[in-house]
This record gives C-alpha cells, sequence and structure tokens, in this order.
C-alpha cells in the first residue's frame, strides 16, 4: 500500500510539472507527457480503490 502512495504521488508531481510547462511555456511535448500521466494515475488510483477496499475489510 506504502509503495502505491508513492507511485501516486509521483505521478501527482510528474503531472504537475508538465501541465505548468505547458501553460506557462506552450510546451506541446509536455502537454503530452502530461495526459500520459494523468491516464497512468486514474489506472494508480484504481489500483489504490481497490486496496484500499481490501484493506478495510480486515
Amino acid at each position: 500500500m506504502k509503495e502505491l502512495v508513492e507511485k501516486v504521488n509521483a505521478q501527482i508531481a510528474l503531472l504537475q510539472a508538465n501541465a505548468a510547462a505547458q501553460l506557462e511555456k506552450n510546451n506541446k511535448a509536455a502537454g503530452t507527457r502530461a495526459r500520459k500521466a494523468a491516464l497512468e494515475l486514474s489506472k494508480l488510483l484504481k489500483e489504490f480503490r481497490k486496496v484500499s477496499v481490501e484493506e478495510a475489510k480486515k
């Protein structure tokens, strides 16, 4: 669970950095990286929810 939370935090940081680069510098490649990070983040959050529910049942 701890490892999963660390992965989520890393993806959030990546998303924030790339989204900021896209907005501030009009960097199109950063926008692509931000969208990729958002997609990966959504997968990790679904996994987190699954693990969290399992942990709550114990």
